[in-house]
């Protein structure tokens, strides 16, 4: 024999503490992903990318009725799986230079932050040295 239907509907509903608890976790994880600074260098493009720059603009050349973003990336995808190593040495190579110029770049922002490196050039008056030299000159005559 079943038991009432009410008992059985009554344990699966969550309660009001429950909601909050989930709801205070979405939350958190929405101003975890907000505290990225947009000041900070942004990551390099890996080869795959690197080569899709290349393969877009051919596509588009080869292809000029073809306005879909999603067949160009398909296109792209295959083009990259059947290509070789030694095919996508290049774009590997300027995958590598751009990290590290990601990593100098990063480097140079974080001493930055920190206050230690002043990279930033001073700002110096529209009036050249002669000028100032000028001026001091003249005071110092009258």
């Amino acid at each position: 024999m079943r038991g009432p239907r009410t008992a059985a509907i009554a344990h699966k509903k969550p309660d009001a503490e429950m909601l909050k608890k989930r709801k205070a976790e979405k939350n958190t994880k929405k101003d975890k992903a907000s505290k990225k600074d947009p000041y900070a260098p942004k990551r390099p493009s890996s080869a795959f990318f690197i080569f899709m720059e290349d393969f877009r603009k051919s596509f588009k050349e080869n292809y000029p009725d073809q306005k879909s973003g999603p067949a160009v990336g398909k296109a792209g995808g295959e083009k990259w799986k059947s290509m070789s190593d030694a095919e996508k040495a290049p774009y590997a190579e300027k995958a590598l230079k751009r990290k590290a110029d990601y990593e100098k770049a990063v480097r140079a922002y974080k001493t930055k932050l920190s206050g230690k490196g002043c990279n930033e050039p001073r700002e110096e008056s529209f009036q050249s040295t002669s000028e100032v030299h000028d001026e001091t000159g003249q005071e110092a005559s009258s």
